[in-house]
């Protein structure tokens, strides 16, 4: 006769399922091979075409000839490529959580306006010409920008709503000035038209030297931020129940934010929408917490901006678009349906 097993020992045998924290851990780590797949695509394919035979020479040799060339400065355009792309996603991810709009992006508060009106008062009026001379300038307008918005915005007494109208007040004057600027001196206009829609292709190691820095501090600084903005996302009362330091925190997530995207624009100007698609779509599967909103962003933020360059490089062989370009026209319908969905969820 068949006797049949006791309850205990059948939830003894039987698999245990896979918890959240391990399943996001494995996506964490597909992502990871996702990227480097992007990157290795970046370096293999470009407007001009290479037999991969020449690639990989390039890679591993230095003989000085064409293939290894272009293959030497599509590696450097990948790296950037990488920093740049970590550095939005992570900007856009802390200030969808510090202005508790998930629509929101590092444009929102003015940081790419300052660094883009920094490089035309510098092409304009001081001469610079050269990306060595004018990322600082990037840099200097994209931190200023960001303390002026800090200190419209209330600064020890700042609000997500404050912040989001004094970054719009100043994009809007500061936009209006670059304009004013570019249609009045047709030099400045041709020196900087590549540069504003945002671009890899000027990278070298040079530019990787100077903002590498830069973007260390901010990542390290937006890292740390995970958890006491996890408590300023839950509103700021519940966030001082928990002992979280609001001022302080939105101090530092300010920084965090400037350091990051105005180094980013500084080194291949202003790119739109990579800081807002990623953080929003990592958010709908790994759900608000910012320990695993972060490093997602970091991840997968590269694998859209990298693969929006080889896409630039083949719709227009032997030109190509400029990955600004690729990502302001896939993420304009990706823009107007999560805008679409976030109203139907509020009705």
């Amino acid at each position: 006769m068949l006797v049949d097993s006791p309850p205990e020992q059948c939830a003894d045998t039987a698999p245990a399922p896979p918890t959240r924290r391990a399943i996001r851990t494995v996506g964490l780590l597909v992502s990871v091979g996702v990227l480097l797949l992007v990157a290795l695509a970046s370096v293999a394919i470009g407007a001009k075409a290479l037999p991969l035979d020449q690639v990989w020479h390039g890679l591993f040799h230095d003989s000085g000839t064409y293939s290894d060339v272009v293959v030497g400065d599509r590696v450097s355009r990948t790296v950037l490529g990488l920093l740049v792309g970590a550095a939005l996603g992570l900007s856009g991810a802390v200030l969808q959580a510090l202005t508790r709009n998930p629509l929101a992006d590092p444009g929102l508060l003015g940081i790419n306006a300052g660094a883009s009106a920094a490089v035309v008062t510098a092409i304009t009026y001081f001469g610079v010409t050269s990306l060595s001379g004018y990322v600082w300038f990037a840099f200097g307008g994209a931190a200023a920008v960001g303390a002026l918005v800090w200190f419209l915005g209330g600064s020890r007494g700042a609000t997500p709503v404050r912040l989001a109208l004094a970054g719009t007040a100043i994009s809007a004057a500061l936009y209006g000035y670059l304009q004013a600027v570019m249609i009045m001196d047709d030099a400045a206009l041709g020196k900087m038209r590549f540069w504003t829609v945002g671009s890899l292709a000027s990278a070298t190691d040079s530019t990787i030297e100077q903002v590498l820095p830069f973007l260390a501090v901010g990542t390290l600084l937006a890292l740390a931020l995970a958890r006491p903005l996890n408590a300023v996302a839950m509103g700021d009362d519940t966030a001082r129940a928990l002992g979280a330091d609001l001022n302080r925190t939105r101090a530092l997530s300010m920084v965090a934010a400037t350091v990051l995207c105005g180094a980013a624009t500084a080194a291949c100007g202003p790119i739109v929408f990579v800081g807002l698609m990623v953080p929003h779509v990592v958010r709908s599967f790994t759900g608000p917490d910012l320990r695993w909103i972060l490093p997602y962003a970091t991840v997968l933020s590269p694998v859209l901006l990298l693969g929006a360059d080889v896409l630039g490089r083949m719709v227009a062989r032997p030109a190509e678009l400029q990955v600004g370009i690729v990502t302001a026209v896939l993420g304009g319908p990706v823009f107007i349906f999560l805008v679409r969905r976030r109203r139907t969820a509020q009705l």
